[in-house]
């Protein structure tokens, strides 16, 4: 007889009965890519993808308050109702606008320029309307308490908002003499907001836009309201208004 030689036969343990993969010549294997914020040492290594800084938000509407013309409004404290005629809606004034305190109700309606629901945003901007047609020398004293509320209504960044706020400063610089120059040491707080939005506006390219028209286009909007500023603020109001908006351009020296 004649024995085996040892490693003659080709025995497999009993567990591996399955062939191996091999990978094909020249495989290489994808590493998976990182994401990492910008400036750390993750972000210099290979197979990583640094990951952009976060919009800056200045054109993002932001969330309205309650307001206090609303709580007053609710309460029953304000001398107004709502008309209905054939024109459309108005105020019915249960008192003379002439024999109200401006000093205490102006301030509460121009709160109310950051309503946007029925009826609370049409008494506000109807009643502002109403008060600077007949306010006369009464307007001139309160003029530093309605900063803080056009301030308000333009930090929103609602379009809408933002329009109609424009028309009033158009009115409040028009309404008295002297309010226009009263006006000039409180730009800081309210021109910002129109520096941002000062060059939005719609590219139609040969269509036609509508919301000039309807004076809702607020680019052409903030260029009125900047030209209606610079010709009622006197002789500093160009200056100033250049300071907080390098690209505006004089209507009166040009």
């Amino acid at each position: 007889m004649v024995e085996e030689k040892e490693g003659s036969g080709s025995s497999k343990p009993a567990g591996d009965s399955s062939p191996q993969l091999q990978e094909p010549l020249g495989h290489v294997k994808k590493s998976k890519q990182q994401v990492s914020e910008g400036f750390t040492i993750k972000a210099m290594m290979k197979n990583t993808l640094v990951r952009g800084p976060p919009s800056a938000g200045a054109f993002k509407e932001r969330p309205p308050k309650p307001t206090i013309f609303r709580k007053f409004y609710e309460r029953g404290d304000l001398p107004i109702a709502l008309d209905h005629d054939t024109k459309g809606n108005r105020i019915a004034w249960k008192v003379e606008i002439e024999t109200l305190d401006y000093s205490s109700y102006l301030p509460i309606f121009f709160h109310g320029l950051c309503e946007m629901t029925f009826p609370h945003e049409f008494f506000a901007r109807q009643g502002i309307h109403d008060m600077l047609e007949h306010g006369g020398n009464k307007i001139l004293p309160v003029i530093p308490q309605l900063i803080i509320p056009i301030k308000n209504a333009l930090n929103l960044r609602n379009r809408q908002i933002i329009c109609i706020t424009l028309k009033v400063l158009q009115h409040l610089v028009a309404s008295a003499d002297m309010v226009g120059r009263a006006l000039v040491p409180y730009y800081r707080q309210i021109l910002p907001v129109l520096s941002i939005f000062k060059n939005m506006n719609v590219n139609s390219g040969d269509g036609i836009e509508y919301s000039q028209q309807k004076r809702e286009n607020i680019g052409d909007l903030i260029q009125e309201t900047l030209e209606a500023l610079e010709r009622c603020g006197g002789e500093n109001a160009f200056i100033n208004i250049k300071y907080m908006i390098p690209t505006y351009q004089s209507c009166i020296l040009n």
